[in-house]
C-alpha cells in the first residue's frame, strides 16, 4: 500500500462527485429555456452555494433571483442605459439578450465588509466561489446553467438604478439556469503540463 493510498479514507470519497467535477460543462445562456427550477428546487442550490469558502464568517456576498418578469425589465433598462453609454449597438444587443432571453438567472452580488482581518481580495474571491458553487450545484441538479458577467455587471450606475445595489457591492456574477436546450460539445481544457510547476525543497 502506497502513503496516499493508506491517507485516502474510503467513508468520505465521493467518485461520482470527482466525476461530476471532471467532466462539468456550462451550457450556454442563450440556449437555456423553460421551465425553470421553482423556488423549492431551487433553494438548495443556494445553500449548496453559500457553503463556499469564506475566511472570517462574514458572508461579503448576497444573492438576487430574477424571474421572467424581473428579466424582461432588466432587459428594458439595459438597452436603455447601454445606449445612453454610447455602446455600440452589437454591445447594446448582446447587454439586453442576457436577461432578454433568460427565464431564471441569479444574480451573486459581491457585498464587502469592512474587516481588518479579512482584506477585501479574500471577499472577491469568495464571492467568486459562491458562483461556481452555484453553477455546479445547478448542474448537477439536471439543470442547464451558465455563469455570465458582461456590461451589465460591471457597470456601476446600472447595478445602483437598476439591481438596487449599495455603495461598494457589484455583481460577481450572473448564473442563468433553466432547461437545457442544446448540449453542447466539450470545449478544449488547460494543458496542466504547461501551467504546472512543482516544488519539493
Amino acid at each position: 500500500m502506497t502513503v496516499q493510498e493508506a491517507a485516502i479514507n474510503p467513508a468520505i470519497m465521493h467518485p461520482q462527485v470527482l466525476e461530476f467535477l471532471k467532466t462539468r460543462r456550462s451550457r450556454p445562456a442563450k440556449t437555456l429555456v423553460a421551465p425553470v427550477p421553482d423556488d423549492a428546487a431551487l433553494q438548495p442550490m443556494l445553500e449548496i452555494a453559500a457553503r463556499s469558502p469564506d475566511h472570517g464568517k462574514l458572508e461579503p456576498w448576497r444573492f438576487i433571483v430574477l424571474r421572467r418578469a424581473a428579466l424582461e425589465r432588466l432587459a428594458k433598462a439595459a438597452t436603455a442605459a447601454a445606449q445612453a453609454e454610447g455602446l455600440a449597438p452589437v454591445d447594446v444587443e448582446k447587454a439586453a439578450k442576457q436577461f432578454g432571453d433568460s427565464h431564471l438567472c441569479v444574480a451573486v452580488i459581491s457585498a464587502p465588509v469592512d474587516s481588518a482581518k479579512i482584506p477585501q481580495i479574500e471577499q472577491t474571491l469568495s464571492a467568486g466561489a459562491v458562483c461556481y458553487g452555484l453553477l455546479c450545484a445547478a448542474l448537477a441538479s439536471g439543470w442547464g446553467a451558465s455563469w455570465l458577467s458582461g456590461w451589465a455587471a460591471h457597470n456601476a450606475a446600472f447595478g445602483r438604478d437598476v439591481l438596487g445595489l449599495a455603495d461598494g457591492e457589484w455583481v460577481a456574477g450572473f448564473v442563468h439556469i433553466g432547461t437545457e436546450g442544446v448540449t453542447p460539445v466539450d470545449r478544449p481544457r488547460p494543458d496542466l503540463a504547461r501551467i504546472t510547476s512543482y516544488v519539493t525543497e
